[in-house]
């Protein structure tokens, strides 16, 4: 039986309907990916190279996690509505900075600014651990993100049709039309969830060392920022695997850079049926799992003289089924270790994931070089894969240490 509250669309005394937090979640998702079939000729654009304009991943994942470390704390003292409403309207302001942006280096200050964005995705998870118990709370989210997969998946394609005809600034036209209607809903929708809390600001923060001295929740953190991290750096590393490699343009780049919003669509339909029954440590292991797999077979294709674009991206749907099971799971592990602390926890955790994806994102881009093929990116993520599986490992025996 159900035992979340009631709740209306379009009532702003009860908590956000399902296609709100779908919206809110694909709209994060939407702004980090988009454009990146865009990059060659954004690079042409600002007359720079390809490497300054891939900064404009690496700079938004990086002040995306810096803003985590804030969005949470403020969240849990002044509520999660006001919180996303403010960084909605933000966004829609660095948004229209990006596209007229004179030069690739107010572009790229722009660009970070957009990451506040971030206020979408930390606050969505938030709100369903705020209403929702842990393995019910694993299933909504799993559901949401479910939803929102279809986002990365066409996202890209999109964009890549939309720059080839209208430029690439018609990219961050979408973004805004989106925008303003996430705005409108979330005013119209999202009722407040988070209890009213008695600390300061500044008490609010002093909360994180609680969090940090917990074993399980650096296991939840690592496992899904590990998992999230394979992704991450295929972001950095498949627009040039793609252009470089294979010689893609932007439209067909764009078709099959969205192949892991098909296992990952797949993952969390998964968790979204599975949680309840065998709970989130099994299904973010097995997520660790598949996004190594893929990556490994990835490799072996490659290594017997086969790998095409089709091997390459193929085996990316293993590694978006992977990332649909750990990160739906683990965010909300690492939310239930200290219930009451939901959003810094959410704050945190996804700053961690985030800040770390950043760093991975600009070593794809990194160890990519004219001759290296696809082979360093597949490294890198299989590596992030099975360390993620250790993480995961821990907590699964931390919690039979402590009898949970």
């Amino acid at each position: 039986m159900s035992s979340l509250p009631h709740i209306e669309f379009l009532n702003r005394k009860t908590p956000p309907h399902i296609s709100t937090m779908i919206l809110l979640t694909g709209l994060s998702a939407l702004a980090m990916n988009i454009f990146l079939p865009s990059l060659p000729s954004m690079a042409a654009h600002f007359e720079t190279d390809y490497a300054v304009m891939q900064l404009s991943v690496g700079l938004y994942l990086g002040f995306s996690g810096i803003l985590q470390l804030f969005i949470g704390p403020l969240s849990d003292k002044f509520g999660r509505r006001p919180i996303i409403l403010g960084g909605l309207f933000l966004f829609l302001l660095a948004t229209l900075g990006c596209i007229y942006a004179p030069t690739a280096e107010s572009f790229l200050i722009f660009r970070m600014l957009q990451a506040v964005i971030a206020v979408a995705m930390v606050l969505t998870r938030a709100v369903v651990r705020d209403i929702a118990p842990q393995d019910e709370a694993a299933s909504l989210m799993g559901y949401i993100t479910m939803g929102m997969a279809v986002v990365p998946m066409l996202g890209p394609a999109v964009g890549g049709i939309f720059a080839q005809w209208f430029g690439w600034q018609s990219n961050f036209w979408i973004l805004i039309a989106l925008g303003v209607f996430a705005l409108w809903l979330a005013y119209a929708d999202m009722g407040e969830t988070a209890p009213k809390s008695d600390q300061t600001v500044l008490g609010q923060f002093s909360q994180y060392p609680e969090l940090l001295k917990s074993p399980r929740f650096w296991g939840y953190c690592l496992a899904t920022a590990l998992s999230a991290g394979s992704f991450f750096a295929y972001l950095g590393g498949a627009p040039y695997v793609g252009s470089e490699v294979f010689g893609l343009d932007p439209a067909t780049l764009g078709f099959f850079f969205g192949a892991p919003a098909i296992g990952y669509m797949a993952g969390n339909f998964l968790t979204g049926k599975l949680a309840t029954r065998y709970g989130i440590n099994i299904l973010v292991a097995w997520g660790c799992v598949f996004n190594a797999l893929g990556c490994a077979l990835s490799l072996a294709v490659i290594w017997m003289g086969y790998g095409t674009i089709y091997s390459f991206f193929g085996f990316m749907t293993f590694v978006g089924l992977g990332n649909g099971l750990t990160i739906a799971n683990g965010t909300v592990g690492m939310l239930s270790v200290r219930p009451h602390l939901a959003g810094t926890a959410s704050g945190l955790g996804g700053s961690m994931m985030i800040g770390g994806g950043a760093c991975l994102s600009a070593l794809a881009g990194a160890v990519l070089t004219p001759g290296s093929g696809a082979d360093p990116l597949l490294w890198l993520m299989l590596i992030c894969s099975l360390l993620g599986l250790v993480a995961i490992a821990y907590v699964i025996y931390r919690q039979r240490q402590i009898g949970l």
